[in-house]
């Protein structure tokens, strides 16, 4: 049985709300990436997903903001028939910031059994606020030993642990970001398209990178399409978040990106264009302003927005096929799902059974294994269809990360150290607010609308005006 709720249906819900989320421009802050790229796969309000036969066990209830999770949970009801449980599953995009009211007036009502969330907000419910409602895995009845014997990305770990160091939360896909380029820039600029060669190019460190710019910028390229591109793996490679001890605190590493920021524009280096626009599109097929070397990303900026926008679908059209990854200068991630249960659950053992396969388990009829290798969702005519990165290294290296649109590379060569390499330590609740009205106040400074100083100063209250977070002296 599935639950289709409206926008009418969600709107009328959220009238009796007396706060609903802020929604903010995808342009003006790169934390809602998640959400943009499911738009991108799914169209999930109106989408259909297909429930197994009805059990005699009873109903387990799932919220989630696309199909995709809706979807796993359903495929393992399909392949244990002895499950018997019927899935009730209610999907609400974060559009317009529907989803979390919504969510937690039914986890306040105890009527969720498990639910999704994303990276913009998952720290809500597995260390803040809404921790209060959710289950330890252990409670569930899984068997923690997984998480080593798995080989977990930590920083989906460290995400996913409450306060009393229990963890509550996983993500299927790991999304350590890597740097992913054109072979035919790089062989022109750097003499080789090989990844160990470009990674040598490009870092490590940032100084390295903007030597590869200006070496770049003699042939006629630009190293990135826009200053976001680089605020992602500037962000998510800090030593810490933006509220410590609660007040607001600009660790060094994030505010050097009003350096990185207008070096980049005063040294003509990028395009200029805003993340998730059409001119950051057109970078991705090379029909921008000017060719670019690369992006910043993990595998999911890969499948569902790059592979669309490069102007083919195959090798020789467009950009498709003359793309690779290598490891970038600092390590990072961008974005994620994790899945989690709840305290009132009466159904915990179910729970925890959908929850281990869809998170650990590295068998061949895993979720992790397929989803890895592209059987999850197969093309028509059988072959195996997108291949995404996993939370689990063990399921990758024993995995074909061959990907067409990277010119037959296997992804997973650069995405399993890549994994390894980011930190989950750096998050706060308030990210996506913050970055909002950081990339602001940088952009500001980067076009010369304002002074450094007075960029900080005005970022600071900014922040004091709309969260009541004062900043640390």
């Amino acid at each position: 049985m599935k639950k289709a709720i409206s926008l009418l249906a969600v709107l009328a819900l959220m009238a009796s709300f007396t706060a609903c989320g802020d929604s903010s421009n995808p342009g003006n802050d790169g934390s809602t990436a998640d959400s943009q790229a499911s738009e991108v796969k799914e169209s999930e309000s109106e989408s259909e997903v297909e429930t197994p036969p009805s059990g005699d066990k009873g109903v387990i209830n799932l919220y989630a903001f696309t199909d995709e999770v809706p979807k796993m949970v359903n495929k393992f009801v399909e392949l244990h028939p002895d499950f018997g449980y019927t899935i009730n599953d209610t999907q609400i995009p974060t559009t317009d910031g529907l989803y979390q009211p919504a969510l937690d007036q039914a986890l306040a009502d105890g009527s969720v059994d498990m639910f999704a969330a994303e990276a913009a907000f998952v720290l809500k419910y597995t260390q803040g606020e809404g921790s209060k409602y959710v289950a330890p895995y252990e409670d569930l009845g899984i068997d923690l030993n997984e998480v080593k014997t798995s080989e977990i990305a930590q920083y989906t770990v460290d995400i996913g642990t409450n306060p009393d160091g229990k963890l509550v939360g996983l993500g299927y896909q790991a999304t350590g970001g890597a740097f992913i380029y054109r072979r035919s820039i790089a062989k022109d600029a750097f003499g080789s398209e090989e990844p160990a060669d470009v990674q040598k190019e490009i870092g490590p460190g940032w100084e390295k990178f903007f030597e590869a710019a200006e070496k770049l910028k003699a042939k006629g390229y630009g190293i990135v399409s826009g200053d976001g591109d680089m605020w992602h793996a500037v962000e998510n490679s800090s030593d810490k978040g933006w509220v410590v001890d609660g007040k607001l605190t600009i660790d060094p590493k994030r505010e050097e990106f009003l350096d990185f920021s207008k070096k980049l524009m005063d040294n003509n280096y990028h395009n200029d264009t805003t993340d998730w626009t059409d001119n950051w599109y057109a970078d991705m097929a090379g029909t921008g302003e000017k060719q670019v070397l690369g992006f910043f990303g993990p595998a999911w900026l890969i499948n569902y927005v790059m592979a669309g926008n490069s102007g083919g679908e195959k090798p020789g059209e467009g950009t498709y096929g003359d793309w690779a990854v290598c490891e970038p200068p600092v390590g990072f991630f961008w974005g994620g799902t994790w899945v989690l249960g709840t305290k009132d659950s009466d159904k915990k053992e179910a729970v925890g059974q959908i929850i281990e396969w869809i998170t650990l388990n590295t068998d061949e009829d895993g979720l992790q294994y397929m989803w890895a290798n592209g059987t999850f969702a197969p093309n028509e005519d059988g072959t195996p269809g997108t291949k995404d990165t996993v939370g689990s290294n063990v399921v990758m290296k024993k995995s074909n990360g061959e990907v067409s649109f990277l010119g037959g590379q296997n992804m997973f060569d650069v995405f399993v150290p890549a994994n390894e390499n980011a930190t989950g330590k750096n998050l706060t609740p308030y990210d996506e607010d913050i970055n909002s009205l950081w990339r602001d106040q940088v952009r500001q400074y980067a076009h010369g609308e304002k002074d450094r100083d007075t960029a900080l100063a005005d970022f600071k209250q900014a922040v004091s005006d709309k969260l009541d977070i004062e900043a640390a002296e």
